[in-house]
């Protein structure tokens, strides 16, 4: 015998996307008795576990992992749809920062708790994971084509986390289509040329929605950057500036 909140932790599952397969190996719950359950017992209503389609729509819990987590998905970031209608949230890693892949998985655990994060093998790069009813809830910018080919504009709800943790939302930005790098020039200095090196961070996105999103943020912080273009793209955003670069350092720092 189960009791009532057994029941419905089981058909909660089954609401996320689960087989009854996975549910049943997962809980120790027989499938018959799932699929009974079904029919017997008042369906788990969707937004269950889902705070932004519920009746009362609020936020995701953890603002800040949102913040950064929608970064990532704006940069590298996708939804897909399913045969069974549960949509897959895929972010693209490179393989040579294992700490962006962990952080990438720590965030989509803390935004979404109830589902299972898997990370998924790819030429040069892991996609993390996740499948949900709900991530569709969670990130409304997706769309048929590719990002640059539609308008990404960010719903009231979402603009104000993104202006209570703007760091988070340019940390997942960078980390998904920026980097740190040091660039070298040489001086004349007392008739001998020496080298010089400066640090500097580049974010590159051939969306001028998502690039605007990240030039405002960085504004609201007081971090200076200018548009370099290659041809006529102007495809690339740079923090040149020592101080803004300082300031970036503080809060961002280099992938791992």
């Amino acid at each position: 015998m189960y009791d009532l909140k057994t029941r419905r932790h089981a058909l909660a599952l089954v609401v996320q996307g689960h087989s009854l397969n996975s549910v049943s190996k997962r809980t120790g719950i027989s499938r018959a008795a799932i699929r009974a359950w079904q029919t017997r017992i008042d369906p788990v209503s969707r937004a269950a576990d889902c705070p932004l389609c519920s009746p009362d729509p609020q936020p995701p819990a953890d603002t800040a992992a949102y913040a950064y987590l929608l970064g990532l998905y704006l940069g590298d970031g996708c939804l897909s749809r399913q045969a069974s209608g549960v949509y897959a949230l895929r972010i693209a890693c490179a393989d040579a920062w294992p700490g962006l892949i962990e952080s990438c998985r720590e965030a989509v655990t803390r935004v979404r708790p109830t589902n299972k994060v898997c990370t998924v093998r790819k030429d040069g790069c892991i996609m993390v994971t996740s499948y949900s009813k709900h991530w569709l809830c969670h990130f409304p910018q997706h769309g048929p084509g590719k990002k640059h080919e539609r308008p990404i504009i960010l719903e009231p709800w979402q603009q104000h986390i993104v202006d209570a943790h703007p760091w988070e939302f340019i940390r997942g930005l960078i980390h998904s289509d920026g980097c740190r790098i040091t660039n070298w020039t040489t001086r004349l200095v007392a008739g001998v040329r020496k080298r010089y090196e400066y640090p500097r961070y580049f974010f590159t996105n051939k969306s001028d929605d998502i690039r605007r999103l990240f030039t405002d943020t960085l504004a609201k912080v007081g971090v200076e950057w200018s548009t370099l273009a290659r041809g006529s793209d102007p495809f690339n955003v740079s923090i040149a500036r020592r101080a803004s670069v300082a300031l970036m350092d503080t809060h961002i720092g280099p992938k791992y």
